[in-house]
């Protein structure tokens, strides 16, 4: 039983009333602002906490909620969780309140209201998404964290952040405006089968579909979730909106918003389009790996450290890709934990960018060097991060990179050979930036930024200690003892695996006994 009733709902809808409280508060309250957004985002947190503490590993959806909403269209308000969507959910409301945190000195004055009020609606809006189980619920949660994401990069972005936001939206609404299409024909279908319209996805997901229509509906969820990852060659909108987007805007970019197009392909493709996902897989395996080296390749020749750590998500989100569509159970785990762990390592290395780049205003990797020897406890706690993000066995990534390479093996035996160079390129490219910062003598840009300053850069604040600490417990708590996601991670994601290969399965047996041709035709 929960131990409160209706927490998923009390989780998503929490952030906005207090986006709701905060018009309340006069903008020159600059104190109380602040005290507004961060408490509501730990209560929050403190409501998906007691989800996650309530959650029992088992297959099926837990903490569901269903209520009538348009009941003459089969429309309604339909959220719960399982082990898929439990750690994104948890991910969201963790960095949510750190992004909040660490927003206090980079924004302030007049805007700083709205700042806030933004980034609780972008809550809502990634919260929603990731527990909706009604598909046109899903979709309207899904554009609403467009708008905050825009208003984020737009408004409290850098000098390029009108081209950068803009950018971001178009290639958004171009995935988004095809999955309403699909949605609409699956709404289409569900009725010619079922008798009634209903946008149900439990429902739906008892639906026999055509190859025909598995393919073109997958093309359709597919596109709009490539992009989202965003998967190689649809990356372009991704290092202009990292870089123009302030600091907390990036950690919940990273973090949490790439990790929706991850979600989307496992709760939506694989389950219903297994066939059309056993026709794309190795289109969209080849499309992963070309983006972890591709990625990698980008992030060695940047010069702007905050693009570097923009091309290594590309490279990184490539193994998640990887995992799911090697379509092993282990594999599938591995990227859904590696969703994850990027959160943490990337969301960790745009913080520590961000508050290097608060002292001394430039991100250029050549106006740095002997960092280490000014800021030595800001230095031990970025080379952490970094080798959590190389994957350092006995920290995060490691776990879920092993994962997906010893699962993609035994399907896609070349695709875990290159992602594991990969493995090696990115220790390439993130020791090159640790070698070129920390070590050496001081830049003269340095000396310059002190004799101006009357004093060298500081080291980390107790706000900083406050805001990088939880992400440094869980990086090594995953990397030592990954059990407690594991075992909720693994139900839910044997479920799906063994849809996808019943369905396969199924199909096969049907064309070799002549009930139906390859091309979804019923034999004669």
């Amino acid at each position: 039983m929960p131990l409160l009733p209706n927490l998923i709902s009390l989780t998503i809808f929490t952030p906005l009333v207090g986006a709701a409280l905060l018009m309340l508060v006069k903008a020159d309250q600059q104190k109380r602002i602040r005290q507004v957004a961060l408490g509501t985002a730990l209560v929050t947190f403190l409501f998906s906490y007691l989800i996650f503490l309530g959650f029992r590993p088992a297959d099926g959806f837990q903490f569901v909620e269903q209520a009538a909403w348009i009941p003459g269209y089969g429309i309604s308000y339909h959220v719960g969780v399982d082990g898929i969507s439990l750690l994104l959910v948890m991910l969201t409301t963790f960095l949510v309140p750190i992004a909040i945190l660490s927003s206090y000195e980079a924004i302030s004055g007049a805007r700083l209201k709205g700042f806030m009020m933004v980034m609780l609606l972008l809550e809502t809006g990634i919260v929603g998404v990731f527990m909706a189980l009604d598909l046109f619920l899903f979709y309207i949660f899904w554009e609403a964290m467009l708008i905050p994401m825009y208003l984020l990069i737009g408004i409290w972005g850098g000098e390029g952040r009108l081209y950068a936001s803009i950018k971001f939206v178009l290639y958004t609404m171009l995935g988004s405006l095809l999955m309403l299409v699909a949605i609409i024909a699956l709404y289409n279908e569900g009725h010619a089968q079922l008798g009634h319209y209903t946008t149900s996805y439990i429902e739906l997901l008892g639906l026999s579909l055509s190859p025909a229509t598995q393919t073109w509906m997958f093309l359709a969820f597919g596109l709009s979730f490539a992009i989202k990852v965003p998967l190689f060659p649809f990356h372009t909108w991704l290092p202009d909106a990292h870089v123009e987007a302030p600091t907390a805007g990036s950690v919940i970019l990273a973090g949490v918003l790439l990790k929706m197009g991850g979600y989307g392909f496992l709760r939506f493709c694989l389950p219903l389009f297994p066939l059309a996902t056993r026709q794309f897989a190795p289109l969209l395996v080849t499309m992963a790996v070309i983006g972890i080296i591709y990625g990698a390749m980008l992030a060695l020749v940047q010069t702007d450290m905050k693009k570097l750590v923009a091309y290594s998500s590309v490279s990184h989100l490539g193994y998640v890709v990887l995992g799911i569509f090697a379509l092993t159970l282990t594999s599938v785990t591995g990227g859904l934990l590696q969703m994850v762990n990027h959160g943490l390592a990337t969301g960790g290395l745009f913080l520590l960018v961000g508050m290097l780049y608060e002292r001394t205003h430039t991100r250029e990797i050549s106006d740095y060097g002997g960092i280490a020897q000014l800021l030595p406890r800001f230095s031990t706690v970025f080379i952490i991060v970094v080798l959590a993000s190389v994957g350092l066995p006995g920290l995060n990534s490691f776990v879920g990179e092993f994962l997906i390479i010893i699962g993609s093996y035994p399907t896609q035996p070349v695709g875990a050979i290159i992602a594991a160079l990969g493995v090696v390129l990115s220790a390439v490219y993130l020791l090159w930036l640790v070698h070129r910062v920390f070590y050496g003598p001081p830049s003269e840009k340095l000396k310059r930024i002190a004799e101006e300053a009357g004093e060298m850069p500081r080291d980390l604040t107790r706000r900083e200690w406050a805001v990088m600490l939880p992400i440094l417990a869980l990086i090594i708590w995953i990397g030592v003892y990954p059990k407690p996601m594991l075992e909720r991670i693994e139900p839910a994601v044997q479920s799906v695996v063994t849809q996808y290969y019943s369905a396969i399965n199924t199909h096969l047996a049907s064309v070799e006994s002549g009930g139906m041709k390859p091309n979804g035709e019923t034999g004669q």
